[in-house]
């Protein structure tokens, strides 16, 4: 396992980026971000990852969350890396209506190449870097920074209007992950 999947608190609440490789915008589709959202989903009610803050950017996805069952959360994130990887790549061959698909499967076979542990494509990056977050303060932190992401994009002028996060339900509101644990 990488030693950038090292969470030095396994009942911690963690906050987690990852991209894809070479940092390309996959998730401009929103069928490919519903497969993350399906995914977390399942994590959630089957794994024991309770989800405080999300958001799925164009080419990223940020993450606070909390293993409950007694899974180390580097065993969580790196099952649903490995599984949404292969559904995605999946999704991406069987789309026909996906323009870039030729050119997206070449780009991650050439990732996938250039590693060891990586038998055929190689979608998410696999620099990750798990900041646990000890205190409230740390924690409004970065919740603020993933639900200003699309704001700080351009993509929506209020980080309530982006649905593919969950500052919809820090507005009250209910997002598209049901589930999310909101910290007041």
């Amino acid at each position: 396992m990488s030693h950038n999947y090292k969470f030095h608190n396994p009942s911690g609440v963690c906050f987690v980026s990852f991209a894809v490789v070479e940092w390309l915008d996959v998730f401009t589709r929103n069928e490919y971000k519903d497969i993350l959202l399906e995914n977390l989903s399942y994590c959630q009610k089957q794994k024991g990852m309770e989800v405080y803050a999300w958001c799925i950017m164009s080419n990223h996805m940020h993450l606070i969350f909390k293993c409950t069952n007694g899974m180390k959360p580097e065993v969580l994130l790196g099952d649903f890396k490995r599984f949404t990887s292969r559904v995605l790549v999946k999704a991406i061959q069987d789309n026909l209506q996906e323009s870039r698909k030729e050119w997206l499967l070449a780009q991650f076979k050439k990732a996938g190449e250039k590693s060891s542990n990586v038998k055929h494509y190689q979608f998410w990056r696999h620099d990750n870097k798990p900041i646990e977050l000890w205190s409230n303060k740390v924690i409004d932190e970065k919740i603020n920074y993933i639900h200003n992401n699309p704001v700080e994009e351009g993509l929506v002028f209020n980080p309530e209007d982006y649905v593919y996060s969950s500052a919809r339900d820090y507005s009250g509101e209910q997002g598209m992950l049901e589930g999310v644990v909101v910290i007041r």
